[in-house]
């Protein structure tokens, strides 16, 4: 197997991770600060290593949560709905709001947005778009909170830093924590927050331990282990 050529920042970043050491959620996310910087601002991101069995339909973890500290960025956020519902959506801040003419874009191969909201009333209709938008993590779902009476409240969540998650299938997660620009203790808030959310999401029967290992990094730097006191 070839090996990977890493650029110079890189290398350098990895010098100042411990490979071979896991840290505590604070110390993680101060050495993150001490790395070298890209000239963009990276997005923060938790990989997650499951104790699940994905081939298990009752062990598949997918939801949705409200980082405390937000994302650092405005998701861009379309809506499957019509009349009021599709006035709610507008008045919340939706990017896009539409029924057949937004499915009939979608469906296109349009898949500029972030994140998709669909009233019940419309699943019928946008059902379809699971070939399009299943394959990228964007079908609407009642799990991820993203199939909702409540349009107005679910557009102004998502826009403010709600993420989604769901496993892929060697039982990982992937998922933003925020930006590198935030403060170490802004990261660490939601880093915490999320994991004890996690935890609460545990299948009954997926036996031992649930996060069996916990990696943080930014978009170009080396992973930094995480302490999680199951593994």
């Amino acid at each position: 197997m070839a090996k990977i050529k890493r650029s110079k920042r890189y290398q350098a970043a990895a010098k100042l991770v411990d490979p071979n050491k896991s840290y505590s959620i604070q110390d993680a996310v101060k050495v993150l600060a001490t790395l070298p910087k890209p000239k963009f601002d990276e997005t923060v991101g938790l990989s997650v290593k499951l104790g699940i069995d994905p081939k298990q339909s009752d062990q598949l973890l997918r939801g949705s949560f409200s980082l405390p500290k937000g994302l650092g960025r405005s998701k861009k956020v379309v809506v499957f709905a019509q009349g009021d519902k599709a006035q709610e959506a507008k008045d919340a801040g939706a990017d896009e709001v539409g029924s057949d003419e937004l499915i009939k874009k979608v469906e296109g191969g349009w898949l500029d947005f972030d994140v998709a909201i669909c009233h019940p009333a419309l699943m019928g209709k946008v059902g379809k778009l699971g070939r399009v938008l299943g394959p990228q993590g964007k079908m609407p779902s009642p799990k991820s909170g993203t199939v909702t009476d409540a349009i107005g409240l679910a557009v102004k969540e998502f826009k403010a830093g709600k993420v989604e998650f769901r496993n892929d299938d060697g039982g990982n997660l992937h998922v933003p924590m925020g930006k590198r620009s935030f403060a170490p203790e802004a990261l660490a808030e939601n880093i915490t927050a999320f994991l004890e959310h996690l935890r609460g999401l545990k299948p009954s029967s997926s036996k031992g331990a649930f996060l069996m290992k916990v990696v943080v990094s930014s978009t170009m730097s080396p992973g930094i282990r995480l302490i999680v006191g199951e593994a």
